[in-house]
């Protein structure tokens, strides 16, 4: 009998403090850096991002995220045997985010505690982190390693930026988003297709590192935009018509397209190359920004409780970020 993997429980959270495009253009202005909300969204198409509060971590958006994941599967953190977390932005050097969110989870209730024990760890793939831990978590189920997966996108990107950049401080925002992976009998997760190359790196990356207990390098996030744009454009199709070759399946047999939300303009380059209308593609970024690892999952659970992403309907995840890493996976939701 074959196993597969099905996802069977999504959730998302984005912290308190929302910015609108106005509320950042006017803290920008008063550091003297000029930019506008017209700017912004003719060539990002974001009009808000989220912020995380002093104190808040990527484990701590996480937590909020799985909790959701968990109620929508009707499940508990005892069911859960796996646990991994796509962060560029880890709650400390080490140990991981997921043994941090692990740990949170295991205090909710004594019942709760049966999440210990169980494999956690941290996947790093920036915008595509989410896609390799799906991946990840879908191979390791297949293979009988576990039963069922908590996977995680979660970033408190916000402490990252250059706010006298503009051209990089207005993309980003904060936020977690998780979904509950179960093995099944039933073809949830049809195929996977991931990919990097490292010669890219300096076209998106946070070149700082610590060392002695200082912070040597620049700790602040360094991108080449037109660089990233065109290489970006290509790989996700590339990606796109390899993972659906694996299944069998045409770009025509797409009901849903979740991509990476970083930029309308990307997104909309996909869509037109896959010859798909934008009423099949899930758009988030307007309301939340490029939240690297989080925003697929935060985009799926929105299509899913918003009830536009129907069982049975076949559903491609997929995104591009710093490495430069890619990939997609294609399910039967």
């Amino acid at each position: 009998m074959s196993v597969y993997s099905r996802i069977v429980g999504t959730g998302s959270y984005l912290p308190p403090r929302r910015l609108s495009n106005a509320d950042l253009v006017a803290e920008l202005a008063a550091k003297g850096v000029e930019t506008s909300d017209e700017w912004i969204v003719e060539r990002t198409g974001i009009g808000a991002r989220h912020f995380a509060a002093t104190g808040v971590f990527s484990s701590d958006l996480a937590f909020e995220a799985c909790k959701q994941a968990l109620s929508a599967a009707q499940l508990g953190p005892q069911d859960i045997d796996l646990v991994i977390v796509a962060t560029s932005t880890p709650d400390m050097v080490f140990p991981s985010t997921a043994c941090i969110l692990q740990h949170k989870l295991a205090q909710l209730s004594p019942q709760a505690m049966g999440i210990a024990g169980s494999p956690a760890f941290d996947v790093q793939a920036v915008c595509a982190g989410f896609i390799y831990a799906l991946s990840v978590a879908d191979a390791m189920l297949r293979a009988g390693n576990a039963k069922r997966a908590l996977v995680v996108g979660a970033e408190v990107f916000s402490r990252l930026l250059d706010f006298n950049d503009r051209t990089t401080c207005v993309l980003f925002g904060d936020g977690a988003g998780a979904v509950v992976l179960e093995a099944s009998e039933q073809p949830g997760i049809l195929a996977t297709d991931i990919h990097a190359d490292g010669k890219h790196v300096g076209l998106l990356c946070v070149p700082g590192h610590v060392q002695g207990g200082e912070i040597l390098g620049d700790p602040v996030l360094k991108m080449d935009g037109q660089g990233v744009f065109k290489l970006a454009v290509g790989v996700l199709e590339d990606t796109a018509r390899a993972v659906l070759a694996k299944a069998g399946l045409q770009d025509s047999d797409l009901d849903w397209l979740v991509p990476h939300q970083a930029n309308i303009r990307i997104i909309q380059s996909t869509a037109k190359k896959l010859k798909l209308s934008l009423d099949k593609v899930l758009l988030t970024v307007a309301d939340h920004g490029n939240t690297s690892a989080a925003s697929i999952p935060l985009a799926l659970d929105k299509g899913v409780r918003g009830g536009q992403i129907q069982p049975g309907q076949l559903v491609m995840l997929e995104g591009v970020g710093g490495g430069f890493a890619w990939g997609s996976v294609l399910l039967r939701y």
